[in-house]
């Protein structure tokens, strides 16, 4: 496994779609720990109320991604 500390979940690791005037957002993360394959990882979706992603929607992406590579160990 690589070392160092594991991607962090941000605004760039969004996947954003509009469909009948809501705006959806899955978050997810990316394991580059293989180093031929990089694996990414969705961990939750959400409608878009409001300009920007809601705090506990990137906390709870934090949590199952800290979790995910804690289980890698």
């Amino acid at each position: 496994m690589k070392s160092g500390k594991p991607n962090v979940v941000v605004r760039q690791s969004q996947f954003r779609s509009k469909y009948l005037g809501n705006q959806h957002r899955l978050l997810a993360f990316w394991d580059k720990s293989n180093n031929r394959n990089t694996l990414v990882i969705a961990t939750h979706g959400f409608i878009k109320k409001t300009s920007k992603v809601p705090k506990n929607e990137i906390q709870k992406a934090e949590k199952i991604r800290s979790e995910y590579f804690a289980s890698k160990k």
